[in-house]
């Protein structure tokens, strides 16, 4: 099975660029990078070069030492047995991150042939970015992608959900969804909370419908990422980011979900695992979520470095860590209760940090009200809460309404889609789509 990704588009746009530069498209391991990019090139195009340089290192020496890339293309004609043509041929560099050579090369193909189409990218490509004072910066696009989206796997799920995965993704009314409707999409839900954004575990489970075997291939991208630890990293740090990750399902079961060192193990400082946090946050696989001191625009500038979160990059990977019964997730409409709503404020928060290429910010009041989510929108801070279970009612969203008189609240929930007064209420299903709603208002 290979599914149709929304990302898709966007390359379509770049190519169509009159101006493009090369482009970087960052993204963890695992996620579906090299087959989007392989149907890319096939259909896209009249020519397709595709290049692993993790896995063929001697393509490395056409970079090495050579800068112009004219030169360049006249080697890479060579392995394609065919010339490269302006504007037919893509050229696809995957894992560039490990020929350093290849990556400073795009800044001298976007001054001297910005004509060629030309992507690079890599599973640790972040790494390599933020740890290179020479990356060619300026000289290229980047281009994030993420897991499989919710609305991804509903139009995978079943052929005969066709009309409900059209009516998902073409709602733009804030009313009431049909029964019909918000029934369906709250079950499929449940299924796509607990397989998770991966492309090879998902598409195993939607064809063979397996949750086993679907398991067994999330434990397996997990050995794949513990193993990246190890290799790319040295031995003390890699040590510590796997602590980071192992304390994953302990600090988001807390209360407050803020990230606490001593959780890690017992005398841990923060100068001890920024590095292995760091790494972690450039690969890809978590998501760093900080505190902001007051909810004012720009909420950078409130931004509290000190108090934060973590979230992972999927659900599915957060519940194989935690290393809960998937079938407490999949019965009973207290689906999110067993793990403290952790899972729900998951998926919220990568849902809200690919609509806005950006990590959302947190808000709390001296220990009297928690807000989960602050975002930037229409130059407005617009609070978020997420509620898991069957109680809605919130003491801190009435605290900060208060306070500071917000423009819109939202409320992430298990309820319909619906508007009271200033409080916006949007289905868990539903949180790709926040900022369309959003906008409907403001």
């Amino acid at each position: 099975m290979e599914f149709k990704r929304e990302i898709y588009s966007e390359l379509i746009k770049w190519k169509l660029k009159p101006k493009r530069k090369p482009l970087l498209l960052m993204g963890a391991r695992q996620i579906g990078k090299t087959t989007l990019l392989k149907s890319f090139g096939n259909i896209a195009y009249d020519d397709f070069l595709y290049l692993n340089l993790e896995k063929q290192n001697s393509t490395h020496q056409i970079f090495e030492k050579n800068k112009d890339p004219v030169s360049i293309i006249n080697n890479l004609n060579i392995i394609h047995g065919s010339k490269i043509l302006v504007g037919k041929t893509l050229i696809v560099l995957d894992e560039i991150q490990e020929c350093k050579d290849a990556l400073i090369a795009l800044k001298y193909f976007q001054e001297e042939l910005p004509e060629i189409h030309i992507i690079g990218a890599g599973s640790l490509l972040g790494l390599s970015i933020g740890n290179d004072r020479s990356f060619p910066v300026g000289k290229v696009e980047f281009l994030d992608m993420y897991p499989l989206s919710f609305s991804e796997f509903l139009q995978h799920y079943d052929t005969k959900q066709y009309n409900a995965y059209h009516y998902f993704i073409n709602t733009k009314e804030i009313k009431p969804i049909p029964d019909l409707f918000f029934d369906s999409f709250q079950e499929i839900f449940k299924e796509f909370i607990l397989i998770g954004g991966m492309p090879e575990a998902t598409a195993d489970y939607l064809t063979h419908r397996d949750l086993s075997q679907a398991l067994k291939i999330q434990d397996g991208i997990l050995r794949a990422y513990e193993l990246d630890f190890v290799k790319h990293s040295n031995k003390t740090t890699s040590t510590k980011i796997q602590q980071v990750w192992n304390s994953l399902p302990s600090q988001l079961g807390k209360e407050n979900k803020k990230f606490i060192y001593k959780v890690i193990k017992s005398g841990a400082r923060a100068r001890e695992f920024e590095e292995a946090i760091l790494w972690l946050i450039q690969a890809g696989l978590v998501s760093k979520i900080s505190k902001i001191e007051t909810p004012k625009i720009p909420l950078k500038a409130y931004e509290d470095i000190s108090s934060f979160k973590l979230y992972t990059l999927e659900t599915g990977m957060l519940l194989r860590l935690a290393g809960l019964d998937p079938t407490t997730f999949i019965s009973g409409n207290d689906f999110f209760i067993e793990f403290k709503g952790s899972i729900a404020e998951n998926f919220v928060a990568q849902s809200l940090k690919k609509i806005y290429n950006r990590s959302p910010y947190y808000w709390t009041s001296d220990g009297q009200a928690e807000i989960d989510f602050c975002i930037e929108h229409s130059g407005s801070c617009i609070p978020i809460e997420v509620k898991s279970g069957s109680q809605t009612k919130s003491k801190s969203m009435g605290v900060y309404k208060k306070l500071f008189d917000p423009k819109l609240r939202i409320r992430i929930s298990n309820l319909n889609l619906n508007i009271t007064d200033d409080l916006l209420n949007i289905p868990i299903f539903y949180s790709e789509y926040a900022d369309r709603f959003i906008s409907r208002i403001l």
